[in-house]
């Protein structure tokens, strides 16, 4: 049966960050995931955390200048120093709260620098940190994100994606596949799932409804349909991953917003009891 995380940088906007976990536990969540720690420290997340009984699964890497409109730095040549000091402060996070994956975002692909020299530098830096991560535990994540939401970002497609992985070799380098990201840019979102769960080269899934990036309640895609044939192909090929909640409640940061539009989770529970 799917496992669903929270993701606290979209979900629970209604109350200030370190508040969001106990929200996420009250309404029946048991793991976290979002974008950044760094802004906290290792213990404040701890105690959250071992307060709200939630396991931490996922966050990302430093992503560079995020306010400056950086998204990544992996693929950006002559940035690899900065790089690699910041995937080890993400280990040094993963380590104190006990989390398995990190995303490495790829970054927003440079101009002034030619095909073959970014997809060097992104394969690289990949390799580093994957040979980083390998002996402490964790699992090394790349994702396809669409390039309506994040114009020019190197890494688009879920093909693109799964070949560096197998090309690069490491066991702990897999993709995050985003079926919000899958639809918006390839489709074919139950052949993708069906052909790529079972590669074992999937660390984790994540959602949200298209093309609002609301709930998966909510667009076009049938969720619930979704889930019973991420629950078959799992059952089949023993993936025992988590799937983000990575969407935007349509009710906005309100009072009671996120939870409010957790129908389509509950009905879902209840229809596997």
């Amino acid at each position: 049966m799917p496992r669903f995380a929270a993701n606290l940088s979209m979900l629970y906007n209604e109350h200030a960050f370190l508040d969001r976990f106990a929200a996420a536990a009250k309404d029946g969540f048991q793991a976290v995931e979002y974008l950044f720690p760094y802004a906290f420290s290792v213990q404040e997340l701890q105690q959250q955390l071992q307060d709200c009984g939630l396991q931490q699964v996922l966050f990302n890497a430093p992503p560079g200048d995020w306010d400056a409109g950086e998204r990544g730095l992996a693929c950006l040549p002559g940035r690899e120093t900065e790089f690699r000091n910041g995937f080890i402060k993400a280990l040094d996070y993963a380590a104190a709260l006990e989390c398995p994956r990190i995303h490495v975002m790829a970054g927003i692909a440079p101009t002034s620098a030619a095909a073959d020299v970014l997809q060097q530098t992104y394969e690289s830096n990949l390799q580093w940190a994957a040979n980083a991560a390998l002996s402490a535990g964790v699992d090394v994540l790349i994702e396809p994100i669409n390039t309506r939401d994040m114009p020019g970002y190197f890494l688009n497609h879920q093909e693109v994606a799964h070949q560096i992985v197998q090309r690069l070799g490491a066991p702990n380098l897999k993709v995050q596949f985003d079926l919000y990201h899958c639809q918006v840019m390839e489709g074919d979102v139950t052949r993708k799932i069906r052909h790529y769960l079972p590669t074992g080269r999937v660390g984790h899934l994540q959602i949200a409804g298209v093309p609002e990036r609301h709930e998966p309640s909510l667009g076009e895609l049938n969720y619930d349909y979704l889930f019973e044939v991420i629950d078959s192909v799992s059952a089949q090929c023993g993936w025992d991953g988590w799937i983000g909640c990575e969407y935007r409640p349509a009710r906005g940061a309100v009072p009671g917003g996120t939870s409010q539009g957790l129908g389509w989770l509950q009905a879902w529970q209840e229809s596997r009891r």
